[in-house]
């Protein structure tokens, strides 16, 4: 990516870059929408790729002729010459050709990459041939197949940036609502495949994350997690949830309208989803930190309305874990026996403790237990100083505990 414009080639065959094979597996699956929503409608008995008409140069027109496109299920093949041309919502890009995202104008652009070797490759189209995609080849396996290539390509990402630039793409394309919809399959792997993809593009990718919200990822995610699945369809499922909610007040308001808290206290209280219960509150304490740390940004700038901040305002998030029980939920973890685990349960009930404090001084079990690890992070807190570690682990955790049992006194 280059000052203000983000670019990718699109691969010719043989090349299987992460990022071309993501562009690869994102084209297959909207020919699986498509083939979809065609299978919807008796009438239409096959899919088509035809040569486009001269663009005009008027709008209306221009919005005419991309509503007859929608209507009549045909797309059009771009042809790019040398020179950086916009590209047109419903048009198909040659293989090899050069694709960017142009940051200023929020276009997409095209021109020819390889020379004579695309003119081969555009001969048929230009000679305005149908290009005829069989139906029978795309099936649920295809769309298992091309979710795992592009989980793949999002696991060998080198960067953050890569990731984000691979998020904007996939929206410009119209893939992410592809991949959402995927959420809906009957296939807990499918489902799976596509939590990771929606995850990472969420990722600090705050123009991502409002589109998701706008085409229904949120109810989708908790719909999955309130209903019997996989453990590991889960996982991912709660990978997205958390990149999705995670800077983003507005989803974090929808999030507590549509019950979340409810699906999530259902969820860590399920037998054999304690892996998942830490994440859960991992998440929570992110929540009311981000909160908090808002808040305190803006009182030392002395900003009182930023639309975010009136944004964290409206997340009442605090009064409902009081509410929904979450006092009692996430004392009963510090039983968990993994060190990182009780680490993220401290920081919680730390986080939680002023809504949380007549609750928590009134629970017997919860005075028994913080006295037990106490006395255990003591002893390694010790040894930990015996080998010269003055800033150690245990100590760390050891003064969580610490500062929870002076909070309660």
């Amino acid at each position: 990516m280059a000052g203000t414009q983000m670019s990718l080639t699109t691969a010719p065959q043989g090349l299987l870059p992460s990022r071309m094979a993501l562009w690869g597996m994102l084209l297959g699956l909207l020919m699986v929408s498509c083939f979809t929503f065609c299978r919807s409608h008796q009438n239409l008995k096959e899919f088509a790729l035809t040569n486009p008409e001269k663009s005009t140069t008027k709008e209306t027109e221009r919005k005419t002729k991309a509503k007859e496109e929608l209507d009549t299920e045909v797309l059009e093949v771009f042809h790019p010459t040398h020179e950086w041309q916009a590209l047109q919502p419903g048009q198909a890009v040659p293989a090899g050709s050069h694709v960017r995202l142009n940051l200023q104008t929020g276009a997409r652009e095209v021109k020819l990459q390889y020379g004579d070797k695309i003119q081969n490759n555009l001969k048929e189209s230009k000679k305005g041939k149908r290009l005829d995609i069989n139906t029978n080849a795309y099936t649920s396996q295809d769309l298992k197949s091309a979710l795992a290539k592009l989980k793949k390509g999002a696991e060998m990402e080198s960067s953050e940036e890569d990731q984000m630039d691979n998020a904007q793409d996939l929206l410009s394309f119209g893939g992410l609502q592809v991949v959402i919809n995927a959420l809906n399959s009957t296939e807990p792997l499918v489902k799976e495949y596509a939590a990771f993809v929606l995850g990472a593009a969420f990722s600090s990718n705050p123009k991502v994350q409002v589109e998701a919200i706008e085409g229904g990822a949120l109810q989708k995610l908790l719909i999955i997690l309130a209903t019997k699945q996989p453990l590991a369809t889960k996982k991912k499922v709660l990978f997205a949830l958390c990149s999705l909610l995670r800077h983003f007040p507005y989803a974090q308001q929808q999030f507590l309208k549509l019950g979340g808290l409810q699906v999530l206290r259902t969820l860590v209280q399920e037998k054999g989803t304690e892996v998942l219960a830490v994440r859960v509150v991992t998440l929570l304490y992110d929540l009311i930190t981000e909160k908090m740390f808002a808040e305190e940004e803006a009182e030392l700038t002395r900003e009182t309305s930023p639309e975010k901040l009136q944004q964290y305002r409206q997340v009442h998030l605090l009064p409902g874990l009081r509410e929904q029980g979450w006092c009692a939920i996430t004392a009963s973890l510090l039983a968990l026996p993994e060190h990182d685990a009780r680490e993220k349960v401290l920081q919680t009930l730390g986080a939680l403790l002023a809504t949380c404090q007549d609750h928590y001084r009134q629970d017997t079990q919860l005075s028994r237990m913080l006295a037990s690890l106490q006395a255990e992070y003591q002893a390694l807190a010790a040894l930990e100083l015996q080998d010269g570690e003055e800033e150690g682990y245990f100590q760390e955790l050891l003064g969580s505990i610490d500062s929870l049992l002076q909070g309660l006194r």
